[in-house]
């Protein structure tokens, strides 16, 4: 039989696309045993670009550009997609048509993990695009969660230490302290959880970092495509 192959559109940082590949070879090693691991092709982008588009509002192009690259991952023999990253998933039917395969999207674990978890009030952390935006939330909404975000200034904080640290490797005490100040926040007002809403975020806060429950989206997303893999 024929063995799955998954496409990875990474690089949305490189840092996190790292943990997206190690954590879906892990799951396939751990259940298949052996020296089993993933069939995967990556296309990694220059983070620069899409960071430069998507600061210009020019999603459209952003989209073609990622849709191209599925399209090339497609012709290679990927038989589905997963963007490694929370915030270009607002152009994720754009990237999936253009491509011509079906795309994992990373909100669906997220959700089936806070409805197996009973979770109906949560946090979400991210870029200002994913905490503002609507392609987000709305898909959360959906799924008949309430979902809270941050005051605008700690929107305007977690954003900046996710681009100019956390996508640059850099972790910083002083904005884990900040962090964990805002999920307290989220918490007073009523937040059961909070949902890790950018694939870096779990570099910076682990969940024994506080008493809230911790939904961390690089890791369900990848748990989802180990999944997808394995499947008959």
């Amino acid at each position: 039989m024929t063995q799955k192959i998954l496409g990875l559109l990474g690089g949305m940082s490189w840092e996190s696309t790292v943990h997206y590949y190690s954590h879906i070879n892990r799951c396939v090693r751990d259940a298949k045993g052996g020296l089993h691991s993933a069939r995967l092709l990556l296309h990694s982008v220059d983070f620069d670009t899409i960071a430069t588009l998507q600061r210009q509002g020019d999603w459209a192009a952003a989209a073609q550009l990622l849709g191209q690259a599925g399209k090339g991952l497609a012709a290679a023999g990927a038989g589905a997609l997963v963007i490694c990253t929370n915030t270009m998933h607002k152009v994720a039917d754009a990237v999936a048509d253009l491509a011509g395969i079906p795309l994992l999207h990373i909100t669906d674990p997220t959700i089936a993990a806070l409805q197996g978890a009973g979770i109906a009030r949560v946090g979400l952390l991210g870029t200002r695009f994913t905490m503002e935006d609507d392609f987000y939330r709305a898909r959360l909404q959906a799924a008949g969660l309430q979902v809270y975000v941050p005051g605008a200034p700690d929107r305007a904080e977690v954003h900046r230490v996710i681009f100019d640290e956390l996508c640059l490797g850099q972790l910083v005490p002083a904005s884990r302290q900040r962090y964990l100040a805002i999920i307290e926040a989220l918490q007073a007002e009523g937040a059961q959880a909070v949902i890790l809403g950018c694939t870096e975020i779990a570099m910076l806060i682990r969940p024994a970092d506080t008493r809230l429950p911790l939904f961390d989206t690089a890791q369900l997303h990848a748990d989802a495509a180990a999944a997808w893999l394995m499947q008959a």
